[in-house]
């Protein structure tokens, strides 16, 4: 399975997920399911993003670099460094 592949599974089970809570929320489903079914979409969405920024690592920053564009991939690298910084 190819990593867009992978990514998009990852992205049909977070949006199924989502859905599940939405209807839930509606339904006024115990607030403690709902959590559950929230911390799993946050764990869904840490797994997507590891997914992404392994491929972004090993074939995009590598092809600025070769491109030239050094400066431009270090900034790039450091304002998402500081997107995951809480």
């Amino acid at each position: 399975m190819s990593n867009s592949e992978e990514c998009l599974r990852r992205l049909n089970y977070i949006d199924g997920h989502l859905k599940g809570i939405r209807k839930m929320i509606e339904e006024d489903k115990y607030c403690g399911d709902i959590l559950r079914q929230t911390f799993a979409v946050r764990k869904a969405i840490e797994k997507l993003e590891g997914l992404l920024l392994y491929e972004h690592l090993h074939n995009c920053v590598p092809a600025g670099i070769k491109e030239g564009n050094e400066e431009q991939v270090i900034s790039e690298l450091v304002e998402l460094y500081n997107l995951t910084e809480k």
